[in-house]
C-alpha cells in the first residue's frame, strides 16, 4: 500500500494568489526577482532572482541589494499567513553575508517546519514576545552558495478587545 505524501506539494487558489500579489507589489517587483512558488500550507516558498539589467551591478555581477530584497519580506509574510489574524508578525532585523559573486541566475528556498510554527505558538502562551532567527541561502543552480542570508523575525499575539 503507498502512504500519501502529508505535505501538501502544490499551490491553491490562496498562496497562488498571494504569490501574484507579492510578484506585482513595486517594492518587491523592484528587487528583480520573483517569487515562483509558494506551497498551499505557506511553509515553503521559492524565489528566483535572475540576472538581468535591473539587478547587475556596476562590475556586471548580481547587486547585492536586490540579492537582500529579495529574500525581506519572506519569512515574515509566510508566518503571516501560517499563524493567521491573532498574531503580529514583524521583520525585526536582517544580515546578509556574500560569498561570491552572482554570475548567473540566484535561487533562495525557503522553509518553515512544523515544529517552528509550535514553538512559536507555545511560546507566545507563556510570554509576551519572541524574536526567531531564520537563515537562507541564495544559490545559483549548480548549488553553489553565492550569499548567506539571517533574518530576525518578531512575533506577538495580538491583544483581545
Amino acid at each position: 500500500m503507498i502512504k500519501e505524501n502529508p505535505i501538501p506539494m502544490h499551490e491553491n487558489w490562496k498562496s497562488r494568489l498571494l504569490r501574484l500579489r507579492l510578484n506585482f507589489f513595486p517594492c518587491y517587483w523592484f528587487t528583480g526577482a520573483k517569487i515562483v512558488f509558494i506551497r498551499s500550507d505557506f511553509q515553503q516558498v521559492r524565489v528566483k532572482l535572475p540576472l538581468t539589467w535591473r539587478t547587475r551591478n556596476i562590475v556586471g555581477v548580481t547587486f547585492g541589494g536586490s540579492m537582500f530584497a529579495a529574500t525581506d519580506p519572506v519569512y515574515m509574510t509566510m508566518f503571516m499567513n501560517i499563524l493567521g489574524r491573532n498574531y503580529i508578525v514583524w521583520d525585526k532585523a536582517g544580515s546578509i553575508r556574500y560569498r561570491k559573486p552572482g554570475r548567473a541566475d540566484l535561487f533562495a528556498e525557503f522553509l518553515i517546519t512544523d515544529e517552528q510554527v509550535d514553538r512559536v505558538r507555545q511560546a507566545l502562551e507563556s510570554q509576551e514576545k519572541l524574536d526567531l532567527d531564520f537563515k537562507v541561502n541564495l544559490t545559483d543552480a549548480e548549488g553553489v552558495v553565492h550569499a548567506e542570508v539571517e533574518k530576525v523575525v518578531h512575533f506577538r499575539k495580538k491583544p483581545k478587545k
